[in-house]
């Protein structure tokens, strides 16, 4: 006769690992480094202000 199996133990297991695999495709498709976020919000304000400074006056 096997072992038994303790069932919610087994359960609460099982959602972390769901849990675990949705956070990291979460943080593959999502998550960028602090660096990457400042870099890109630069090149944002610099393209803003570049964009303004073309504008016309009335």
């Amino acid at each position: 006769m096997g072992k038994p199996v303790n069932l919610n133990r087994y359960r609460k297991a099982k959602s972390r690992a769901e849990k675990k695999a949705r956070a990291d495709r979460n943080s593959f498709c999502y998550g960028r480094s602090k660096a990457e976020k400042e870099a890109t919000d630069l090149e944002r304000s610099k393209s803003k202000k570049e964009l303004d400074n073309h504008e016309l006056d009335k």
